[in-house]
């Protein structure tokens, strides 16, 4: 979105305001619509017609590249009290998968790079990440909990087929019984059934199912290069019948988009075996404002006003509010209707149940990288 066309940072959007944001170029199969500049960069790039009506041309083809990322750790903690999991791993940055609402994409300005199409072209692998692994789980000190893979970016994204980070992670895990959760939009993560059904048995494993919409237009606009929605209920049928529990995860919840859908995904999720579901409402911090705006001005101008009016009366007239607690949920009236909506139909088809708890006492550490042997008393 160029600097003269940003919506109002605050209060009531218009659909006019709408009409005057509106890019007319988009590269095929991404999601975001630009590469607008990072928000730590000094100088700031803005797209300009010099009177030769060159701005407007069929953008080229954009490749995928890869970066290897030399990292001095594996295992990132956090003390959120408002998520499940106090530690990640996280073998890839950057997502092919394009979703425009992905919360992760305002960590790529740490990199110098655009929230927008770098993120999901200009990726990040760490191939020392396996050996890292085995170093901090082998630490005297380390307390196992579960620790939850890919929550940043998904681990299933389509490099995994080639590099396969996430399958090395998971035989660590599974060689020592560590606890792992999983979350994915792709049907990728079928090819490791065999490494998570038999953790699952043992209490060590479960996996979320990202669902946000049974609408193919609207999932190949919003997330081009995920799993299409028929693929995404076969995955939770699979791993289903293997014994693995899964939560459907209809996130985000993007109202006047896929809000109405919300009923409909937690009986198809159901259907297909999952046994509990959560939701978060889209959160855009950062330059994702800006990117989610730019999308609906292109792609959904005349509900774009709607959707943006109404994400703002559930964060008190901004696009993002970070309170914990309320950043995954929202406030106000509309913020009320979706909790109930949603409650009422999880215990109606089942999927209120609470998540099985992963167990921690199996986990037996590795040898240390000294090969000197613990001792047991």
């Amino acid at each position: 979105m160029r600097l003269n066309q940003k919506l109002p940072s605050k209060g009531r959007v218009t659909n006019l305001d709408v009409s005057h944001s509106a890019e007319r170029h988009e590269h095929r199969g991404r999601g975001a619509i630009s590469n607008q500049t990072g928000r730590f960069e000094h100088e700031t790039r803005d797209a300009f017609d010099d009177g030769w009506g060159t701005i407007e041309d069929s953008a080229g083809r954009l490749d995928t590249t890869l970066t290897r990322e030399s990292a001095r750790t594996i295992i990132t903690y956090n003390r959120s009290p408002d998520i499940s999991f106090d530690r990640t791993i996280n073998p890839y940055r950057g997502c092919e998968h394009g979703c425009v609402y992905c919360f992760a994409r305002p960590t790529h300005a740490y990199h110098g790079l655009s929230a927008g199409l770098d993120f999901e072209s200009r990726l990040f692998f760490k191939p020392e990440g396996p050996a890292l692994l085995r170093k901090e789980l082998s630490r005297p000190s380390y307390v196992p909990r579960p620790i939850a893979l890919g929550m940043n970016t998904d681990a299933y994204q389509p490099v995994e087929r080639q590099l396969k980070l996430t399958r090395t992670f998971l035989e660590i895990l599974s060689e020592h019984n560590h606890p792992v959760t999983l979350l994915t939009k792709s049907a990728l993560i079928q090819r490791d059934i065999d490494l998570i059904a038999p953790m699952a048995e043992k209490g060590l494993a479960r996996v979320g199912v990202s669902l946000t919409t049974l609408d193919p237009r609207l999932s190949r606009l919003m997330e081009p290069r995920a799993a299409a929605p028929y693929r995404r209920l076969q995955t939770i049928s699979a791993l289903t019948k293997a014994g693995i529990p899964i939560i459907a995860m209809t996130a985000p919840i993007i109202p006047a988009l896929n809000e109405p859908e919300m009923e409909d995904l937690l009986e198809a999720a159901a259907e297909n075996g999952a046994s509990s579901a959560g939701y978060v409402v889209l959160r855009l911090p950062f330059e994702l404002k800006d990117i989610f705006h730019e999308w609906l001005a292109e792609h959904y101008p005349d509900r774009a006003a709607k959707v943006i009016n109404t994400l703002r009366d559930m964060r008190g007239g901004q696009d993002y509010d970070a309170n914990w607690f309320e950043r995954g949920r929202g406030r106000g009236v509309h913020a009320q209707i979706i909790s109930q909506r949603f409650k009422k139909a999880a215990r109606r088809l089942g999927l209120d149940e609470a998540r099985p708890r992963l167990r921690t006492d199996l986990f037996c550490p590795p040898e240390p990288p000294s090969g000197q042997m613990r001792l047991a008393f």
